[in-house]
């Protein structure tokens, strides 16, 4: 089976290249704008026409498109996030239409939850920042493509290698630059919202099940534990893996976001009906290997 997955540099995407290339008789190709790419790449810049050329040259069975953008300002958001899924749908119906296309979107597509509920793929989508209504753009441009397309919604994915972009990312490195100096302070802003964590490896999981599911999948599957937790409660658990003894300063006036979106939980039952998915990683073990990594990460830092 030939696998091409776009967006391998990046932090879902390497551990998506890690499980696929696990499976039996996978041949796995990357495509992307790195010089070490197998095939280059750029769905913010690419011609319909170009990245056909590229996918008929890959020839893949399947194509997992793990590129998005999560900052920068709205048209970065837009050139990646929405026109990016558009292009690989039209070159994926010119180049190799027959080919299972596995889309990573995102939780953000819903917008604010209700509190103590979770949320199913056939909820209304209410997204309220750039970044969420450009992944929902993306997803309606793989869900109205007529390809074997699969949109999985990831929650918050954490885990090791969690980048200091993401809160679970930036809050392990400074608790790892913070040590054990009782007298360290911890700035943050609003940690009262409640978030579906996810581990990253639960998420390749889904992955390669999506990839190797025989038959039509339905085109929307929720990919989250299942559960909220409080951020603070998040923010806890890594101080006390870490040894940290100083002090966590919250400000809650610190977070527009958190304010507009309190509360995140998906209901990921269609993916256990669908692909026998379930996540195995409960959050002490995913943050123990979120912090760990961090520390491994500091200790080859000159």
């Amino acid at each position: 089976m030939r696998i091409l997955v776009l967006g391998r540099t990046g932090y879902l995407g390497a551990h998506v290249v890690d499980r696929l290339r696990a499976l039996p008789g996978a041949r796995v190709f990357d495509g992307g704008r790195s010089p070490d790419a197998d095939f280059g790449v750029d769905l913010a810049a690419d011609r319909p026409e170009r990245l056909a050329g590229v996918i008929a040259a890959a020839a893949p069975d399947a194509v997992v498109n793990c590129a998005g953008a999560t900052g920068g300002d709205a048209v970065t958001l837009a050139e990646v996030n929405a026109r990016g899924p558009a292009v690989l749908c039209a070159a994926l119906r010119e180049a190799a239409p027959r080919a299972r296309l596995v889309h990573l979107g995102s939780a953000a597509e819903y917008g604010p939850g209700e509190p103590d509920s979770r949320v199913t793929e056939s909820a209304a989508t209410r997204p309220i920042t750039p970044y969420g209504a450009t992944k929902l753009a993306g997803t309606v441009a793989v869900t109205s493509s007529g390809l074997d397309g699969v949109v999985l919604r990831v929650g918050n994915p954490v885990g090791p290698g969690a980048p200091p972009s993401g809160l679970p990312g930036r809050i392990a490195a400074l608790l790892r630059d913070a040590g054990a100096d009782p007298d360290a302070v911890l700035r943050l802003g609003d940690l009262s919202a409640h978030r579906d964590f996810i581990d990253v490896r639960d998420v390749a999981h889904a992955v390669a099940l999506a990839v190797t599911a025989p038959g039509p999948l339905p085109p929307v599957l929720n990919i989250g534990a299942g559960s909220a937790v409080p951020v603070r409660e998040l923010v806890r658990v890594l101080a006390d893996r870490a040894g940290f003894r100083g002090r966590i300063e919250e400000d809650a006036d610190g977070s527009a976001r958190s304010a507009q979106v309190s509360w995140q939980c998906s209901d990921i039952t269609a993916a256990d009906e669908a692909l026998g998915w379930r996540p195995v990683h409960g959050l002490g073990d995913t943050l123990a290997t979120l912090w760990a990594a961090t520390a491994a990460a500091g200790s080859r830092t000159p």
